[in-house]
């Protein structure tokens, strides 16, 4: 008998060989189309690199070697005439490797995709590299869960029962795990909801400086004094954050008190003073001045204005601008400052022919 005629596991070498080209053939002329096609996308990703940003030519040149072969196998299977586990076999493999393949794309699509919404939105605000990553994570674990889910549903595991013993699990898991999943599902929320972001000055409890990271579990935040603050993000969360970045003016309210022995002609002219003085100083708007009240050694004045730039330096410097100006005023005017002091009045005594004069005591 021929070496061509004889049999291998039911089907003549001939077979064989015959489905052996066949697949050869077909993965050779797969390949290629896959080399054809994606240098094509990528000539006209060149010539319109806003429409498509390389997408589609890394898509067709992410298509796995092993696919194609598989592919490639099942016209081959139509020249042999194999027993149904074996084909059972072959087909599982074929599914197994499909459903890898749509992971690898969908692991580029998800990465690329949020890189893109990233990039268009960094055009109007900046977004922390640590919040992209995290977005990027939990997309692409999604999307292995869900391949494997499948995967395992195609050969004959009970998903239902698997997903139910793995909840059981998953609750041992995270009540050992709580903090550091609170951490991560926080830092996803500070992404989202951006209460913060790098770079913003903010203030928490006691503490205060320039946000430097936002990572997966801990928020770093740089301190005036030099040192480096390093928060739990579920706890920086759960506290009260005040994000000055985006302050745009700061409200100024300061009090003086004058003396008791200051005629009322000039108390009144006091809130025209001090108007007259910030109205004329850069980078301020004026909004009130009153007599407040009488305290025990003044008569107290209360000012309120606004100081139309942020930092904190020009508000100092407008401060001591406008202190110096009113002091000048007063100098001008007579008007005294207050300052504490007690009156004690000696009444006389039986028997006594004058009563002595009071006396007043600086404090």
């Amino acid at each position: 008998m021929p070496f061509s005629h004889k049999y291998v596991f039911g089907n003549p070498i001939e077979q064989w060989l015959l489905a052996l080209a066949v697949v050869a053939v077909l993965t050779c002329a797969i390949l290629v189309f896959r080399n054809l096609l994606a240098r094509r996308m990528s000539r006209l990703e060149t010539l319109e690199p806003d429409k498509h940003s390389g997408m589609f030519s890394e898509i067709v040149g992410r298509i796995r070697t092993y696919v194609l072969f598989i592919a490639a196998l099942y016209p081959a299977l139509l020249f042999l005439d194999l027993p149904p586990r074996a084909e059972a076999a072959v087909a599982s493999a074929a599914f197994i490797a499909l459903a890898i393949q749509v992971g690898i794309w969908g692991n580029y699509i998800v990465s690329a995709g949020i890189r893109r919404y990233v990039a268009k939105r960094a055009e109007a605000e900046p977004v922390s590299e640590s919040g992209v990553t995290i977005m990027s994570l939990m997309g692409r674990a999604i999307l292995w869960i869900f391949i494997l889910l499948v995967v395992l549903e195609n050969i004959g595991v009970n998903v239902t029962t698997l997903i139910a013993s793995l909840g059981v699990a998953g609750i041992a898991i995270g009540l050992a795990t709580q903090n550091i999943l609170g951490d991560l599902f926080a830092a996803l929320s500070i992404l989202l909801d951006k209460p913060f972001e790098v770079g913003h000055f903010i203030i928490v409890g006691d503490h205060l400086g320039t946000v430097e990271k936002i990572g997966l579990k801990t928020t770093r935040v740089r301190s005036l004094s030099g040192e480096l603050l390093i928060f739990g993000n579920n706890d920086l969360l759960q506290s009260r954050v005040r994000n000055f970045t985006h302050f745009q003016e700061r409200r100024v309210a300061f009090t003086f008190g004058v003396r008791y022995d200051t005629p009322a002609e000039k108390l009144k002219k006091i809130p025209g003073m001090v108007q007259h003085i910030i109205e004329n100083t850069d980078n301020t708007r004026f909004d009130r001045a009153h007599f407040k009240s009488f305290a025990d050694f003044s008569l107290v004045f209360e000012v309120v204005y606004y100081v139309l730039n942020p930092d904190y330096r020009i508000y100092m410097d407008i401060q001591e601008k406008i202190n110096m100006e009113i002091f000048e005023a007063f100098e001008n005017e007579g008007i005294g400052f207050a300052f504490p002091t007690r009156t004690i009045h000696i009444a006389s005594q039986p028997g006594q022919n004058a009563p002595r004069d009071s006396a007043e005591i600086d404090q």
